[in-house]
C-alpha cells in the first residue's frame, strides 16, 4: 500500500517535468525518459495493487473463517435457555450476513483508510513543495468534509443495525415457511405467509435505501465543498500566472494532485459506509461470542456410575413469574424404573431435562450416586445419561453415523447392528438399498416417524449409559413395533436406571414406581395396582387414558 501511495503521488509529480521540460522546453532526454518512467510507474502500481488487494482479501477471509469457527464453537457451548430466547433465523443470520459485513470492513475499509491516507499524505507533501498558498486553501476545506463525515456516521450506524435486524426476520420467516410447509398447505396459509414475507422484505428494503441515501449523499456534499476550494485555487493560480510566478507544469501538476487527493478524500468519506456496517455487525457477532456458556465447574469425574438419583426440594422456573417445578423430592435406586405421569404442563419433561443439566435449577439439589450434578463435569454427567425424546433429532447423514454419533463413532459395525436390532430398526434398514449407509435427509425426513424414533432409540441403546430417560420414546410406533421395543426395554431396565415419561399409561404399568405430577408438584407415588385401588389422581389419569384409547 505504501508503494501504491508513492506511485500515485509520483504520477502527479511527473506531470511537471513532462509539461515544462518535454513540451515547453523541448528537452530531448525528457521526451524519451518520461514515457519510460510512466510505463515503469504503472507496472509498479499494478504490482502493488495486486499484492495489497490479494493479501487483504486473504486476511479478511481468514478472519471471517476464524470468527465463524469461534461463533460455532460458542454456539455448541451455549445453554438451552439461549436457544429458547433467540430464533433459528436470527442465529443463522449472524453466520450468513453479519459476519460478512466484517469482511468488507477488513478489506475495503482498511484498504481505503491505509492506502488513501498515504496517498493524501504524499500528495500534500508534493503540493506544499509546488505552492504553499494553494495547499493551505485546499486544507481549509478539510473541516467541512469532516463535519459531513461525522454527521453521516451516526445515520449509517443506526440504519445498518436496522438492516441486520430485518435480515434476521427474513431468515426466520423463510425457515418457518420451510419447516411448516405442510401446515401452510393444509390450512391454506400461502397468502398469509406471502404477506408476512412481503412485510419483512419491504422493511429491509426501506432501511437499506435509507442507508444507501445517507451514504450516497456524502459524495455530492464533498464535491460541492471541493468545487468551492477549486474555484478559489483557479482564481489564485490565474493571477499568479499573469505575474509569471507560476508555470503551466506547476499548475497542471498541482491540479492533478488536487484531483487525485479529492478522489481519495471521497473514498475516505465513503468508507464510513463499510466501517459502520462492520461496527454494527461486530456488535451482533461479538454479542454471540460474549454470551455466557454453560456453567461447568465440576471437578469430580466419577467414572463408574451405578445410576442412583436423589432429588431434594427442587424448584425451577423458565422465567421469574412462576415456578414450573415446586419442592420436588424423589429418590431413585440404581436399576429402578420410574414412570413420570401427569397432564400436559405438569413438569414431567422439565424434570427430565434438569437431570442432564440442560437447564440450571434455581433451588434444591440433584445428586447422582451421592454427587451433586453441579459438582460434576458436564461431559462426565452426560456420558452417564441416554435420552430419547418425542421430538426426534437426526442429522443429514447415514443411518450408521446417526446411531454411532459423536463419542459412539468407535463402536464396531456389529455393536451398531446389535443396537439397531434391539431397537427393532434393523428390519427396515435391511430393506434399504444402501442399508446402514443410507442418507436419511435433513432431520431424517426420508424416514417415517416410527423409523426415526427407532434410530434415536438405537443411538441411546448403543451408548449403554447407566441412566436412560425415555420421553414418549415409543409414541410414533405402531403396536407391533412398540411391543418389540417394550420387550427390549424390559431387558434393558434390569441394568439401567430408567425414567419413562408416557401419556399412554398402559405402557408403564410394569414400572417399579409411578410418580404423578400436577402443576409442578408430586401428588402421588406408588405402584400401578395399589394406586388404581386408591382411586386417586393416578386412577383418574389411567381411566382417562383408557377412554382416549377406545
Amino acid at each position: 500500500m505504501l508503494i501504491l501511495a508513492l506511485s500515485d503521488a509520483a504520477k502527479a509529480a511527473i506531470l511537471k517535468p513532462l509539461l515544462d521540460g518535454a513540451f515547453i522546453n523541448n528537452d530531448p532526454d525528457l521526451m524519451i525518459s518520461i514515457p519510460l518512467y510512466l510505463v515503469l510507474l504503472f507496472i509498479i502500481s499494478g504490482f502493488a495493487i495486486f499484492v495489497s488487494g490479494s493479501s487483504l482479501h486473504y486476511l479478511a477471509n481468514r478472519i471471517v473463517m476464524d470468527m465463524k469457527e469461534q461463533m460455532f464453537d460458542r454456539l455448541l457451548k451455549l445453554p438451552s435457555s439461549y436457544y429458547d430466547e433467540y430464533s433459528t433465523g436470527s442465529i443463522v443470520s449472524k453466520f450468513t450476513y453479519d459476519v460478512e459485513q466484517i469482511k468488507d470492513a477488513t478489506t475495503t475499509a482498511i484498504s481505503v483508510l491505509v492506502k488513501d491516507s498515504l496517498v493524501i499524505s504524499g500528495l500534500l507533501i508534493w503540493m506544499f513543495y509546488l505552492d504553499v498558498t494553494m495547499t493551505v486553501i485546499t486544507l481549509l476545506s478539510g473541516p467541512f468534509i469532516l463535519m459531513i463525515a461525522f454527521f453521516i456516521r451516526k445515520r449509517l450506524r443506526i440504519m445498518s443495525s436496522k438492516v441486520q435486524e430485518t435480515m434476521a426476520d427474513i431468515n426466520r420467516t423463510v425457515n418457518e415457511a420451510i419447516s411448516a410447509h405442510k401446515i401452510i398447505k393444509l390450512f391454506s396459509g400461502q397468502q398469509y405467509e406471502k404477506e408476512k414475507f412481503h412485510k419483512v422484505i419491504n422493511l429491509n428494503r426501506r432501511f437499506t435505501m435509507k442507508f444507501v441515501n445517507a451514504s450516497v449523499a456524502s459524495g455530492p456534499a464533498v464535491q460541492l465543498i471541493a468545487s468551492i476550494a477549486l474555484a478559489v485555487i483557479i482564481y489564485y493560480a490565474t493571477g499568479q500566472a499573469l505575474l509569471g510566478t507560476l508555470s503551466v507544469g506547476t499548475f497542471v501538476s498541482f491540479f492533478a494532485a488536487l484531483v487525485m487527493m479529492l478522489d481519495a478524500l471521497k473514498r475516505l468519506v465513503k468508507v464510513n459506509e463499510y466501517i459502520q456496517k462492520g461496527l454494527a455487525a461486530s456488535e451482533s457477532v461479538f454479542g454471540l461470542l460474549d454470551e455466557p456458556v454453560e456453567q461447568d465447574f465440576g471437578n469430580n469425574s466419577a467414572l463408574n456410575f451405578r445410576g442412583e438419583i436423589t432429588i431434594q426440594n427442587l424448584e425451577f422456573s423458565y422465567n421469574k413469574d412462576s415456578n414450573v417445578l415446586n419442592d420436588i423430592s424423589l429418590s431413585i435406586k440404581p436399576g429402578e424404573t420410574i414412570a413420570l405421569v401427569g397432564s400436559s404442563g405438569s413438569g414431567k419433561t422439565t424434570l427430565s431435562n434438569l437431570i442432564p443439566r440442560f437447564y440450571q435449577y434455581s433451588e434444591g439439589i440433584i445428586k447422582i450416586d451421592g454427587i451433586e450434578v453441579n459438582a460434576m463435569p458436564l461431559s462426565s454427567l452426560r456420558d452417564a445419561i441416554g435420552m430419547v425424546t418425542q421430538d426426534i433429532i437426526l442429522f443429514n447423514d447415514t443411518i450408521r453415523n446417526n446411531i454411532a454419533y459423536g463419542q459412539l463413532r468407535d463402536f464396531t459395525d456389529k455393536e451398531v447392528k446389535d443396537a439397531a436390532i434391539a431397537a427393532h430398526a434393523v428390519e427396515f434398514i435391511n430393506k434399504l438399498s444402501l442399508g446402514m449407509d443410507t442418507l436419511i435427509g435433513e432431520n431424517g425426513l426420508r424416514l417415517s416417524g416410527g423409523q426415526r424414533q427407532r434410530i434415536a432409540l438405537a443411538r441411546s441403546l448403543l451408548k449403554k449409559a447407566p441412566i436412560l430417560i425415555l420421553d414418549e420414546a415409543t409414541s410414533a410406533l405402531d403396536s407391533e413395533s412398540e411391543r418389540h421395543i417394550q420387550l427390549a426395554l424390559d431387558e434393558l431396565r434390569n441394568n439401567h436406571t430408567c425414567i419413562i415419561i408416557a401419556h399412554r399409561l398402559t405402557t408403564i404399568e410394569s414400572a417399579d414406581r409411578i410418580v404423578v405430577l400436577d402443576h409442578g408438584r408430586i401428588v402421588e407415588i406408588g405402584k400401578h395396582a395399589e394406586m388404581i385401588d386408591k382411586k386417586g389422581p393416578y386412577s383418574k389419569l389411567y381411566a382417562s387414558s383408557l377412554t382416549s384409547l377406545n
